[in-house]
């Protein structure tokens, strides 16, 4: 069994939907684990609350209270690709993830995620994700280590004064294999989820996700795009390709969900995060990220972004 090193956190609801206990709430909120592991897991002192109080199976709910549980799965795949540390300060670290990490523990996965690699790395107990990829997806990955400047990090993100730039292999439609280079797209359109939970749709409505994309080179009916999301839901570069026709080569999700199956190391998803420039919020900076990966369907050199 593999078992978490650092707690994760949930914040109860503010509405009571009609739970007395933490315990009911967690049975309702989890429902895979059953009341039997959970009270185990509250006598082995693995539920507490943030002040590090003890929760037991009779402790009342308490609205807004932050809760610390650790999580635990009966056998974790392990992810034999390297990651690796681009840039590190006092106040962020930068890493380029690889393929099928994901950046923080989730499903299946406790201790084998970036974060976690991070920590290990570096013996810091407190590094913070400021954003996320996907676990399918490749490259560049922003956290923070330092509380007091935290803040100014993520406000990169929340106000969109950071530049984030993806490479992506996807299957050429015959309009575009007959095209001039390079050929340009702004995409907007509206995101929602969709049904299971894990996956987004396209749906009429205001529009709450901008993309650019742009076709750059060609090999046979393979094409080499470039794809800068203005917006940031989940899915969204890979849900704007496959609305232009070309879903990005070896997607598990789109525009077919395929039934889970173990890492299939020699097809990744071929989309990459290839590059994040922002001016440093607290050195005022001007700071030009790029992953050193390559996308592994195609064989050339991908182009420079223009």
């Amino acid at each position: 069994m593999s078992i978490a090193r650092q707690a994760s956190e949930i914040t109860l609801p503010a509405d009571n939907r009609g739970w007395d206990t933490v315990l009911q709430f967690l049975c309702s909120q989890f429902p895979f684990i059953s009341e039997a592991m959970w009270c185990e897991r509250m006598a082995a002192g693995k539920v507490h609350w943030f002040s590090g109080d003890p929760v037991t199976p009779a402790t009342p709910f308490s609205p807004s209270k932050r809760l610390c549980y650790y999580r635990e799965v009966m056998a974790e795949p392990v992810i034999p690709l390297a990651h690796n540390i681009v840039f590190q300060n006092e106040h962020i670290i930068v890493a380029d993830k690889p393929h099928f990490l994901p950046v923080t523990p989730g499903g299946e996965y406790v201790n084998e995620c970036l974060l976690a690699r991070i920590q290990r790395d570096t013996g810091l107990p407190d590094v913070v994700p400021v954003h996320r990829l996907d676990r399918d997806t490749a490259g560049l990955v922003l956290f923070s280590i330092n509380p007091a400047s935290r803040a100014a990090y993520y406000q990169l993100f929340s106000q969109g004064t950071i530049q984030k730039h993806y490479q992506a292999v996807a299957k050429l439609t015959a309009t575009a294999q007959q095209a001039k280079l390079p050929q340009h797209w702004q995409i907007g359109n509206r995101i929602e989820k969709s049904t299971p939970r894990f996956i987004n749709a396209i749906v009429a409505g205001e529009v709450n996700a901008i993309s650019d994309i742009s076709l750059i080179s060609k090999q046979d009916d393979l094409g080499l795009f470039q794809l800068t999301p203005h917006t940031g839901k989940t899915h969204q570069l890979r849900l704007h390709m496959l609305s232009l026709g070309m879903p990005i080569l070896h997607d598990n999700y789109y525009p077919e969900l395929k039934p889970k199956q173990p890492p299939q190391l020699t097809t990744p998803l071929q989309l990459l995060a290839k590059q994040l420039s922002f001016v440093d919020p607290v050195t005022c900076q001007t700071r030009d990220f790029s992953s050193k990966q390559l996308l592994s369907a195609w064989p050339a050199e991908p182009a420079a972004r223009p």
